[in-house]
C-alpha cells in the first residue's frame, strides 16, 4: 500500500514529492534527503505501479520520482501511463541504470529528467527543483549526446546493441543478461510465455544473432559492460 508521510505544520508552503521505488532503504534515504529541504516534502511512497497510481489519486503530489526497475512492471511503462493519465504531473527518473542507455528513453516516455543513483545528493535535489520549475534535467554528458544526435540529424550513435531495441525488448534483453529464464520473465513482466518468446525472437533478428546461446552471451556481455560503466 502507499505510505503517507507524517504531516508538518508548514507543509502547505512546500512542494510535495511521491517516491516510487521497490527498495525500502532507497525510499527512506531519498525521503530523508528531500525532507531536509525547507521547500520540499515527501508526501508518500510506493513500491510498484499500482500503489503509485493509488497514491497519486489520494495525495495529489506536485511531482513523482520513479525508478526504472519496479517489482511488478518497469518504471518505463509506469512513466508512459502517467503521461497518459496525468499529463501535467512532472516525473523525474532516478535509477541505477546507465543514462546512456535509459536516459533518452525515459524522456521519450514522458519523464522530465533522469538522474543516476550514483550521483551526489546535491544533484538529486537540483534535479527535483529543475523539474518542478518546468525544466528538463539531464547530466552534462547526456545533454551533449542529445545535442550531437540532433545536429547529426537524429541518427543513433553506434556501438550499443541496445540502440535498435524497443523499450520492452530492451527490458527482456537486460533480464536475459541478468540470468532470468523465459517463465521468470513472463511472471515478472505479466506477459505470456509466448509473448516473451516473441520478444526474444525479435531481439535475435534485430541484433543478427543466430541462436539462443549467442543471444545469452551477447546479453550477458552487455549487462556486464553496463555494470563496468556504472562503477
Amino acid at each position: 500500500m502507499s505510505r503517507k508521510m507524517p504531516g508538518r505544520t508548514d507543509s502547505r508552503s512546500k512542494r510535495t514529492v511521491l517516491i516510487v521505488d521497490d527498495h525500502p532503504i532507497v525510499r527512506q534515504g531519498l525521503a530523508q534527503l528531500i525532507n531536509q529541504e525547507k521547500d520540499l516534502e515527501v508526501c508518500g511512497q510506493a513500491e510498484d505501479a499500482h500503489e503509485a497510481m493509488q497514491a497519486i489519486r489520494q495525495l495529489d503530489p506536485d511531482m513523482v520520482i520513479v525508478d526504472i526497475s519496479l517489482k511488478d512492471t518497469s518504471g518505463m511503462e509506469l512513466i508512459k501511463d502517467l503521461k497518459i493519465q496525468h499529463p501535467d504531473l512532472p516525473v523525474l527518473t532516478l535509477s541505477m541504470h546507465d543514462e546512456a542507455v535509459y536516459g533518452e528513453r525515459a524522456l521519450r516516455a514522458g519523464a522530465r529528467g533522469y538522474v543516476m543513483k550514483q550521483e551526489a545528493t546535491g544533484k538529486v535535489v537540483t534535479a527535483i527543483r529543475r523539474v518542478l520549475a518546468g525544466e528538463i534535467y539531464v547530466s552534462e554528458g547526456m545533454a551533449a549526446k542529445m545535442v550531437s544526435k540532433l545536429v547529426g540529424g537524429g541518427t543513433r550513435t553506434a556501438g550499443s546493441p541496445a540502440d535498435s531495441l524497443s523499450d520492452r525488448e530492451l527490458e527482456v534483453f537486460r533480464m536475459i543478461g541478468e540470468g532470468f529464464g523465459t517463465r521468470e520473465m513472463a511472471d515478472k513482466l505479466h506477459l505470456s510465455i509466448k509473448t516473451v518468446e516473441t520478444y526474444r525472437a525479435h531481439i535475435k533478428d534485430k541484433l543478427g544473432l543466430q541462436d539462443a546461446n549467442e543471444l545469452l552471451r551477447t546479453a550477458i556481455q552487455w549487462v556486464n559492460a553496463g555494470l563496468e560503466r556504472e562503477r
